[in-house]
């Protein structure tokens, strides 16, 4: 894949200043209207994106904001317009996860559950973390690695409720890679997650934190959950 054709995808994750709720009634629902206003003008701009509420979820998050886009400098557009409008100048960015999305190199027909979260009817929640491996692994065969990831896809495909997408984060970001994970039953990804620890893949694992929990949305709703009347 060329740099022509790339498609990039962000993990932005929001939290609001405690002040704004202190503003008067009038003042958040202008804020709210202005925020709901630059989020549509980004996906009309050739961005897509959906949104997800992590209020009282994530220690110092409350808006997760999923999004891909041909060029980093759209996300990097996007992510401006948002953040100097009405209630996004009250937002901090706590977590930006920047990734390319590709071609595995141990999938040789990806199924739907290995497609990209961007397609069809969203699930409630999304998970997304920063996911980077050893040394240790890159130096690994090409067959000792396919060996290894043969066994983690196989356990993955016995939990076909949850859909997954991966990014390649490789000269982007601090990551290896961004892992999303999208499903409507919380209770299945837990025992998918705990499954998973016990395969030979988690050997290599270096960091796969912070995990980020976001509930799918409008962002309407989300503007009100915030306060935004």
């Amino acid at each position: 894949m060329t740099a022509d054709n790339s498609t990039f995808v962000q993990a932005l994750a929001l939290g609001i200043d405690p002040a704004w709720r202190r503003r008067s009634d009038e003042e958040r629902h202008e804020d709210g209207c202005r925020f709901i206003d630059a989020v549509g003008v980004a996906e009309r701009d050739g961005l897509r994106g959906f949104a997800y509420s992590s209020i009282g979820l994530e220690p110092g998050v409350d808006l997760l904001l999923w999004r891909m886009a041909p060029t980093v400098d759209a996300l990097e557009t996007a992510a401006a317009g948002v953040l100097r409008a009405g209630l996004g100048r009250w937002l901090t960015v706590r977590h930006s996860l920047i990734g390319r999305i590709g071609p595995s190199q141990y999938v040789k027909k990806p199924t739907d559950q290995e497609q990209s979260l961007f397609a069809g009817e969203r699930s409630r929640y999304l998970v997304v973390y920063p996911f980077t491996k050893s040394a240790e692994w890159y130096l690994l065969s090409k067959e000792a690695r396919q060996g290894v990831m043969n066994e983690h896809m196989r356990v993955g495909h016995e939990y076909p409720m949850v859909r997954q997408a991966l990014a390649y984060s490789f000269g982007l970001d601090s990551q290896d890679f961004v892992v999303a994970y999208e499903t409507d039953d919380l209770a299945a990804f837990g025992d998918l997650v705990r499954a998973l620890r016990g395969t030979e893949s988690r050997r290599s694992t270096v960091s796969d934190v912070p995990i980020l929990l976001g509930i799918h949305r409008p962002i309407e709703e989300i503007a009100g959950l915030l306060g935004a009347p």
